[in-house]
């Protein structure tokens, strides 16, 4: 099985695939001509949707590519032939996010950043700390990773609500509503972390009309992507104290633009895209399972609805 490598990092997943599956050939380069004259051989490719969907828009496809990140947004733009099969990264990210939820929900729970303004200003800061048992958190996307951050958030105390495509019960989540339900649950809760994936039902999902049934001491995660956001209204909503403050992740436009208002939004913390970095290690395990899989002619993980757009 020949199997095309397309990543920044392409010599450290090259190595690690030839140690764990030394009976295929693998073929990468950081020269985008070479890569394009690779593909054309491979049935099989591994690597970032963006550099992907480049081989793509010249004409090429495989069978089957394995993303290496959990979103493929690029390789969904009209006009990109779909004809092949698509499986995303699933279940390497889940504790490396909920360890970013945690670390964000107890500096805010113990206002980290106010301490470290008063230590700038040599102030002697004595408040009291407050502690995570007893609150609320609504995990809007309950899918893989969600349900992963729920489990983290439990031995703390927190009380996990979930927001899915369609209401169920599932442990350990106190309830899974739909979406539906969002602008009820937003107002439960002491944490809302937004997980959704990138589609045409997830745009501005996060308006003005929605973050002003927030508790006003609220915290906003957004690590799921930024078009959920209206960033405006979001920055209006803290000014107004809808919400005590966001960490944003993700936004529409990355890296930030200079002018844009989330440099200076009060309450506001940017955090650049560093939630859930993918390991190499952990995601070639995950390709060899599914390559193990495409060859039996089994199912694989984390393939993609194209209709659906995950």
């Amino acid at each position: 099985m020949r199997v095309l490598i397309a990543e920044h990092d392409y010599p450290l997943y090259t190595q690690l695939l030839k140690q764990a599956a030394p009976d295929i050939e693998v073929l990468s380069t950081g020269d985008s001509a070479e890569l394009a004259g690779y593909a054309a051989d491979c049935p099989v490719w591994l690597g970032q949707p963006d550099l992907l969907a480049t081989l793509v828009r010249q004409g090429h496809t495989p069978a089957w590519l394995q993303s290496t990140w959990a979103g493929i947004t690029p390789l969904l733009a009209e006009g990109l032939s779909r004809n092949y099969r698509l499986t995303r990264a699933v279940g390497i990210f889940g504790q490396v996010m909920a360890e970013f939820v945690l670390t964000y929900m107890l500096g805010h729970e113990r206002e980290v950043l106010a301490r470290l303004v008063s230590q700038v200003e040599r102030k002697w800061d004595s408040r009291l700390g407050q502690s995570l048992a007893g609150r609320k958190a609504l995990i809007v996307g309950a899918g893989d990773i969600g349900l992963c951050v729920a489990q983290f958030l439990q031995p703390f105390g927190v009380e996990t609500f979930g927001i899915a495509s369609s209401p169920r019960a599932q442990v350990p989540f106190v309830e899974v509503g739909g979406m539906a339900d969002l602008p009820r649950l937003v107002g439960e809760v002491d944490y809302v972390i937004n997980l959704l994936p990138n589609t045409p039902a997830t745009h501005d999902l996060y308006n003005a009309k929605l973050f002003a049934q927030f508790k006003p001491t609220a915290l906003f995660i957004n690590v799921g992507r930024g078009v959920a956001v209206v960033d405006a209204d979001l920055v209006e909503a803290l000014k107004e104290g809808h919400l005590a403050g966001a960490v944003i992740d993700v936004c529409r436009q990355e890296p930030l633009p200079q002018r844009h208002p989330f440099w200076t939004a009060w309450g506001l913390l940017l955090t650049g895209h560093s939630a859930a970095p993918t390991s190499p290690a952990a995601m070639v395990q995950l390709f060899v399972e599914n390559l193990r899989a495409f060859e039996a002619g089994t199912a694989l993980r984390g393939e993609v609805d194209f209709t659906r757009g995950y």
